[in-house]
């Protein structure tokens, strides 16, 4: 713990020992926090390593987003030539956001949302890395989002986009973390009433890579 920090703990703590700790304004929450799914389209989804496990991981994202009452927002690229989104995740998905601009700052209709439902927390999944999805990670950034990447749940053609994608999306100021500790970061506590949706998603078998 950092000495200032600390300090803080004990000047706390002597106050009151019933006193608890603040919640983190690193961690997400439902009030705060919006889903967002970039560009998981049918003809390109086919083409990226690890599409069976992206897809399964974001599903369970948005199931756990639905249960527990976070906005979830989803953008499509050119939909006339690269297709909708994979069926899996389009019966879940809400007005699903076209666009021509790789980043989804472009989106009046996505960014509307975020203001008017006033969540400045952002958790980015979807493809590809290097392109749809960094953009948009960087431009939220710019724009005072706290972003956050779920590194299961992103994905690219190649391995070295991916992973220089993420390299970089975590030099400028993104949060990466995986599915299930967002899921878990989302419910907060195990004795709430949609703690058993959360668990049971947690607990799904992981699908085979073929």
């Amino acid at each position: 713990m950092a000495a200032r920090g600390r300090f803080r703990y004990l000047d706390r703590m002597s106050a009151s020992e019933d006193l608890p700790l603040g919640r983190s304004p690193e961690l997400m929450s439902p009030v705060d926090t919006a889903l967002l799914v970039i560009d998981v389209q049918q003809k390109l989804m086919p083409l990226v390593p690890g599409q069976r496990r992206i897809v399964w991981n974001i599903r369970r994202l948005i199931d756990g987003a639905e249960a527990l009452g976070l906005s979830v927002l989803a953008s499509e690229q050119y939909p006339q030539g690269l297709g909708p989104t994979v069926p899996e995740l389009a019966s879940r998905l809400k007005n699903v956001a076209a666009k021509q601009a790789f980043s989804c700052a472009g989106c009046t209709e996505l960014m509307g949302r975020l203001g008017t439902e006033g969540r400045h927390k952002v958790l980015a999944v979807g493809i590809e890395a290097h392109v749809c999805v960094q953009q948009t990670v960087l431009d939220l950034l710019s724009a005072d989002f706290r972003v956050y990447v779920a590194v299961d749940a992103v994905g690219a053609r190649y391995d070295v986009d991916r992973d220089t994608a993420l390299r970089r999306m975590d030099s400028a100021g993104a949060t990466l973390t995986t599915t299930e500790a967002a899921l878990f970061e989302w419910c907060g506590r195990s004795d709430r009433p949609e703690f058993k949706k959360i668990s049971a998603l947690v607990r799904e078998q992981s699908p085979p890579e073929s």
